[in-house]
């Protein structure tokens, strides 16, 4: 059977590469934000279908995280935790590293773990790193919500902490980490199409990271040149913030806080730019 197209036919949608790199077409994303948040859903459909415990993980997760390190490092090993009780210093640092890592790793593979969607239908690609950060954002209310609690438990009980002017800063502290991790996972993505070995050396250098970074420890127990080393780690002015902000406790330092912000703002757009140039040709690589 032929089909004859009348040569005036107005297309509603014409697809056209990207001209530049430095070609962001917002108002695109805008226009699949219902597909953005179907795959919200389909991403906690998939973790938790079919479980049984899926609520009690998101209670028992970060309660026994944060048990295991007062244990090992405040107990056994006798780190400081600059008078804070050790349960909720080590439950504020799993906290906000938990935010960075999943945005990191959940935006480390995009390309390779989503090609067979990219293969087959068109929307903007960068809806899948927009889903998988908004989807952690859904996990990380709710860990935030058990911290709180946590926290009043503490604060009720008699111990000497309290919250600082710097908790106002809070919201920022979130969607910084949130878009240093996302903005990391860019350029890793970008880079994993033709080494696909380096997404396992991501995974080791992210847990090595985590015991260079104020998770553990605070910054006011290292001296020196070391504690302007550890600060110079954009991750830990905001692991920093966010413990002053609760507890009145910590080492907040502005011009490692702006760096920090200059260093998150630069690999973004670095990640975005990569995510730019490789999502065009990526499907003949995969």
């Amino acid at each position: 059977m032929n089909t004859t197209y009348k040569a005036d036919k107005q297309w509603k949608t014409v697809i056209r590469p990207k001209e530049s790199p430095f070609s962001f077409k917002w108002k695109q994303l805008w226009a699949y934000r219902d597909l953005c948040l179907m795959l919200v859903r389909k991403n906690y459909a998939i973790k938790y279908k079919q479980t049984i415990l899926s609520p009690l993980y998101y209670i028992l997760g970060p309660l026994m995280t944060s048990g295991v390190f007062s244990l090992i490092f405040g107990t056994v090993v006798g780190v400081s935790t600059d008078g804070c009780p050790q349960f909720l210093f080590f439950m504020a640092g799993n906290l906000i590293w938990g935010l960075f890592s999943d945005c990191f790793g959940r935006n480390a593979d995009i390309f390779v773990s989503n090609a067979y969607i990219f293969g087959k239908v068109y929307f903007p690609r960068m809806i899948i790193p927009i889903s998988n950060v908004l989807s952690k954002f859904i996990g990380f209310a709710m860990d935030m919500g058990i911290f709180i609690v946590v926290y009043f438990i503490f604060v009720f009980t008699g111990s000497d902490i309290r919250p600082g002017w710097w908790i106002l800063y809070l919201p920022v502290v979130i969607l910084q980490i949130s878009i240093l991790g996302a903005g990391c996972g860019l350029i890793i993505s970008s880079l994993t199409i033709k080494y696909r070995d380096l997404i396992f050396v991501v995974n080791f250098a992210l847990k090595i990271l985590m015991y260079i970074s104020p998770v553990i420890f605070p910054v006011s127990s290292l001296e020196g040149w070391l504690r302007d080393i550890a600060l110079l780690n954009p991750i830990a002015p905001l692991i920093e913030i966010f413990r002053y902000g609760f507890f009145g406790l910590g080492t907040v330092s502005v011009p490692h806080l702006l760096l920090s912000t200059v260093i998150t703002v630069i690999v973004f757009f670095i990640g975005l730019i990569l995510f730019n140039i490789v999502e065009k040709d990526f499907v003949d690589t995969v």
